[in-house]
């Protein structure tokens, strides 16, 4: 029964990262404008980012669904969660009033509380999602 749990787990957080992604692949200079919104890194850098960044989380998203490549999904999607929390509190340390784009318009009007508690717990599940990966040959043949 754990194991099924598990799989919901990884297929809800692996959906809500295709669903993320997806959104951003649509408009990805509307996102580039949104990760400059921090002021962190030059515009060039944010355009790359805007333009490969939706795909790796919409690819990380299948990985988590179909198990290939699980243990290395769960690995980047947890870096990228802990990135993320970092400089969104560098940004509010800073003053900076930024929506992140991460889930399109319905995100906009989330509060930054709210913001912080939906990516703790989806940090949270894939340090869940990391400490309960099958074994690796298990992985890669399921």
């Amino acid at each position: 029964m754990k194991q099924y749990l598990w799989r919901v787990v990884a297929i809800i957080i692996g959906g809500l990262f295709i669903y993320a992604g997806a959104i951003k692949v649509v408009d990805p200079v509307e996102f580039a404008r949104d990760i400059d919104n921090y002021k962190m890194l030059p515009w060039q850098v944010n355009v790359w980012m805007g333009l490969y960044l939706p795909w790796l989380e919409i690819l990380c998203g299948l990985a988590l669904i179909t198990r290939v490549l699980y243990r290395g999904s769960v690995f980047v999607l947890t870096a990228l969660m802990v990135l993320f929390i970092i400089i969104t509190g560098i940004a509010k340390a800073r003053g900076l009033d930024i929506s992140c784009g991460c889930f399109g318009h319905a995100s906009k009007y989330l509060s930054f509380a709210w913001h912080l508690v939906l990516d703790f717990l989806l940090l949270g599940g894939l340090v869940l999602l990391w400490k309960n990966a099958p074994p690796r040959s298990d992985a890669q043949l399921a």
